[in-house]
């Protein structure tokens, strides 16, 4: 991602080259150029790298997407006898019939979530439908197929969970905590000990109070 622009409350960094429809963005996200962005929603601090394909998602605040991911990939109508264009984007082939509104308003509705805070590495494939938990961490080039819980790490293709991020008392101290959900002023009083301190730290000292 460039360091040379800032970001802003106001309106989304989009780089060059990028396709967005549909889609809505909070506070200080970042879209990565050549990146396309369908019917999705990013969440205040999310942001994608550079040439993510991203459709039918609500992405949760601080979600970090890498390089080259593919987030909601839609699917063709396998159970039909053709699965090709012509069937659903018609007016492509056809001069007397409409595409098919039905089968494009199925395929929105099939949401894919990504929760607060978590990492999708480079290359990784996460199926519609699917949840991931806040804080988890799908590896590069994973394909996920099914929900992930909060802090796990996944990998593999399928994704399968490899552990925890944290043990179970300091994931909960986290959800307890919720810093994703401070606003601007109170990450900034509390940088220096992002920065510093380990989750278990972090939210020992936080614990019962916000910045």
């Amino acid at each position: 991602m460039s360091a040379a622009k800032k970001l802003g409350a106001d309106a989304p960094l989009i780089h060059q080259g990028c396709e967005i429809a549909g889609s809505q963005f909070g506070a200080f996200c970042e879209v990565g150029a050549f990146s396309r962005v369908l019917n999705s929603t990013f969440g205040d601090y999310a942001y994608c790298d550079r040439m993510a394909d991203i459709a039918n998602a609500d992405i949760g605040r601080f979600a970090n997407i890498a390089a080259m991911t593919r987030i909601g990939p839609t699917d063709h109508p396998m159970r039909n006898a053709a699965q090709h264009h012509f069937l659903y984007r018609s007016e492509l082939y056809f001069d007397d019939i409409a595409d098919d509104a039905a089968f494009f308003q199925a395929r929105a509705a099939r949401r894919l979530r990504l929760g607060a805070d978590c990492w999708i590495g480079h290359g990784a494939i996460i199926k519609p439908e699917v949840t991931v938990g806040i804080g988890a961490i799908v590896a590069a080039g994973a394909v996920v197929t099914k929900d992930v819980p909060d802090f796990m790490i996944v990998a593999g293709t399928p994704a399968t969970p490899l552990r925890m991020r944290f043990p179970d008392e300091v994931a909960q101290d986290l959800l307890d905590l919720a810093w994703w959900e401070w606003d601007h002023t109170q990450l900034r009083a509390a940088l220096s000990d992002f920065r510093a301190l380990p989750a278990a730290e972090f939210v020992a000292k936080y614990k019962g109070h916000n910045p």
